[in-house]
C-alpha cells in the first residue's frame, strides 16, 4: 500500500484503535486491516505476516487468535462513526441472516440449517447481521453468531470450541436481533424504522418487543410483505424492503 494511502487508513482507524487500550494492539490493528483490504489473494496469517514489514507471524497470530481484549468499546465506536455517516430519522436498521457454508463439525456454531447464501439447507454457520443504512449507503454495525441447540446442549463441544460462558445459553435469532437493536440504540445509533426478513416477523415476541419499544418495522420475503411493530407510512417514490 502506498504511503499516502497507509497514512489515510491510519488516520481513519484512529478512533477505533484508541479503544483497544494497548500500544501493541494499536500497532497490530492497522497492519492487520491493511492486509485484509489490500492486494494479495491469501488472507491467512502466514502470508499476511510475510507481506507486512516489521510484523512477525507470532505477533500477528497472537493478535488475531489469542489476544484477549474487550470488544464492546470498539463496537460502540463503530456505532458512533456509522451514525455520523448515515444515522438519522430517515435511516433504517436492517436485520438479516448471513450464512457461511462450512465443511466438517469443528467450526463454532456449524450445523445443518438454512443457508441464505445458497437458498437451501446446508452445513453452515449462521450470523444475525445488523446494518444501519440511509439511501444507497449501508454500514454494517453488528454481526452475531447464532448457536443452534445442537451446540448449546453439548457442553463438551462448546468447551473444545472455547465458547465464552456468556454465549452458551440458547437464543433464537429474533432474540439475538432484539439484543442488538437495544445495543446499537444505547450506543447512539439513530434510525427511523426496522427492516427485517419476514422470518423475524413470524416471531410474535419479536413483533411485540418492537411495539413495546415504539419502533416501526417491516418484514419482507419474496413478494409478501408484512408490518412489524407499529405501522408507518411508505417512503415516497420507493418500496421499503429488507435484503433477504
Amino acid at each position: 500500500m502506498a504511503d499516502d494511502r497507509r497514512d489515510d487508513l491510519t488516520e481513519w482507524l484512529r478512533p477505533f484503535v484508541a479503544t483497544l487500550g494497548d500500544r501493541r494492539r494499536a500497532r497490530m490493528c492497522p497492519a492487520c486491516v491493511e492486509e485484509l483490504i489490500g492486494p494479495g489473494d491469501r488472507k491467512s496469517v502466514q502470508p499476511m505476516a510475510m507481506r507486512s514489514p516489521g510484523i512477525g507471524y507470532d505477533q500477528l497470530h497472537h493478535f488475531i487468535g489469542a489476544a484477549l481484549w474487550a470488544s464492546a468499546p470498539l463496537e460502540k465506536e463503530l456505532c458512533r462513526q456509522a451514525d455520523a455517516l448515515v444515522g438519522g430519522s430517515d435511516a433504517w436498521l436492517i436485520i438479516d441472516d448471513t450464512a457461511l457454508p462450512k465443511k466438517g463439525r469443528a467450526s463454532v456454531g456449524v450445523a445443518p440449517q438454512y443457508a441464505s447464501a445458497l437458498g437451501k439447507n446446508a452445513n453452515c454457520q449462521t450470523l444475525v447481521s445488523v446494518t444501519l443504512a440511509s439511501g444507497e449507503v449501508p454500514v454494517m454495525i453488528g454481526l452475531r453468531l447464532f448457536l443452534p441447540e445442537s451446540w448449546t446442549s453439548d457442553r463438551a463441544r462448546m468447551d473444545r470450541a472455547k465458547v465464552p460462558d456468556e454465549a452458551r445459553t440458547y437464543r433464537t435469532k429474533p432474540e439475538i436481533a432484539l439484543a442488538e437493536i437495544d445495543r446499537v440504540r444505547s450506543a447512539g445509533a439513530r434510525f427511523g424504522g426496522i427492516l427485517a426478513d419476514a422470518g423475524y416477523g413470524l416471531s410474535g415476541p419479536f413483533r411485540q418487543a418492537l411495539t413495546e419499544r415504539g419502533l416501526m418495522g417491516r418484514g419482507h420475503r419474496s413478494q409478501a410483505e408484512g408490518l412489524l411493530g407499529q405501522p408507518y407510512p411508505d417512503l415516497p417514490g420507493r418500496r421499503a424492503r429488507a435484503t433477504a
